[in-house]
């Protein structure tokens, strides 16, 4: 499965992701979505699922079930959009509460066994060097964390750039 979230808008989305194929499970950041309350319970009182009782309390698991992991988010100051940021701490189910020195640096101790290639869609006007630097270097801290084996991130003025990307 490749698993997608973004914040676009409902309209946009429906455009670019009219004609995708079964394999793809598409999320919206742009729903009423509850942010984590850093409870941990997705970690002790209910392993890798949260507690927030919503249709977003799988997102640990439905990236653990992903070979390939897709971010579509507006750069704001070099980092994802709020929209964004709430799904990826959703899932922070995906990996454990214990931490384990990688590459120098501290990470969390993974959960699942498997692994998927990240692709991150960054997408703005105008954006400086600094905000392009600063979003490569965030989404390599992702990936690093996520022990994500290969990751990209592109750069686009405007999300219909992506046209029939994700058929």
């Amino acid at each position: 499965m490749k698993l997608i979230i973004h914040d676009l808008p409902e309209d946009m989305a429906k455009t670019l992701f009219s004609h995708h194929s079964s394999d793809y499970k598409i999320i919206s950041g742009c729903a009423d979505i509850t942010p984590c309350m850093g409870c941990f319970g997705c970690w002790i009182k209910s392993p890798a699922k949260c507690c927030i009782p919503d249709k977003y309390h799988n997102m640990g698991k439905f990236l653990a079930s992903s070979e390939e992991f897709i971010i579509i988010s507006r750069c704001i100051y070099g980092c994802y959009s709020p929209e964004v940021k709430v799904l990826l701490d959703r899932s922070i189910s995906y990996l454990l509460p214990f931490f384990k020195v990688r590459n120098g640096m501290v990470h969390h101790k993974l959960r699942y066994k498997t692994s998927f290639s990240l692709t991150t869609y960054f997408y703005g006007e105008d954006l400086t060097p600094n905000e392009i630097s600063t979003a490569k270097q965030l989404v390599q801290a992702n990936a690093c964390n996520l022990n994500v084996p290969n990751c990209e991130t592109i750069f686009l003025k405007n999300p219909l750039e992506l046209g029939g990307e994700f058929r």
